[in-house]
């Protein structure tokens, strides 16, 4: 197997292997056999979230749809929804991530897996193209990030 990909977020790795398909909500997709795909949160959303304390899903396994609202996660960072990469039927869920999330931030992609889903792949991003994306997100982010500090800096000091 080839080497993974890793894309740095400033002085942070964040890895990306090849032999798995990336949606642009940041989880990764390996696929399965009978269209069966297991989903789970890249090394970037891991980095970004940072510690994963607490996951909750919404729904039962059954059909979904493209960025259907499926759970949610708190983290060091955040409370955030989860939403569904591509339309299907999730056949099940991690269950030992009820109990215990930390598995994603540690075992990412292997014990950290969020779900399967029964669908199409169609859409979904190669390493390479991930990278891509993520580079063109990050250059973007890192602007945005600056204008609110210098929008801040620039406000008077008895406003």
């Amino acid at each position: 197997m080839s080497e993974p990909l890793t894309f740095m977020m400033g002085t942070h790795a964040a890895v990306l292997p090849r032999n798995l398909r990336y949606c642009k909500n940041h989880m990764w997709c390996r696929a399965g056999e009978n269209g069966v795909h297991t989903f789970g949160f890249s090394g970037y959303a891991v980095r970004l979230m940072q510690d994963v304390y607490f996951l909750e899903w919404r729904i039962e396994p059954g059909l979904v749809t493209l960025k259907q609202e499926i759970g949610y996660i708190e983290t060091q960072k955040a409370t955030s929804g989860l939403y569904a990469p591509v339309a299907g039927r999730i056949t099940r869920f991690n269950a030992e991530l009820l109990e215990d999330p930390s598995a994603i931030n540690a075992h990412g992609y292997d014990r950290g897996w969020l779900f399967d889903l029964e669908g199409s792949d169609d859409g979904m991003l190669n390493a390479e193209e991930y990278h891509e994306f993520l580079t063109v997100a990050w250059a973007q982010a890192q602007r945005l990030i600056k204008g609110q500090l210098n929008t801040a800096d620039d406000t008077p000091a008895d406003s």
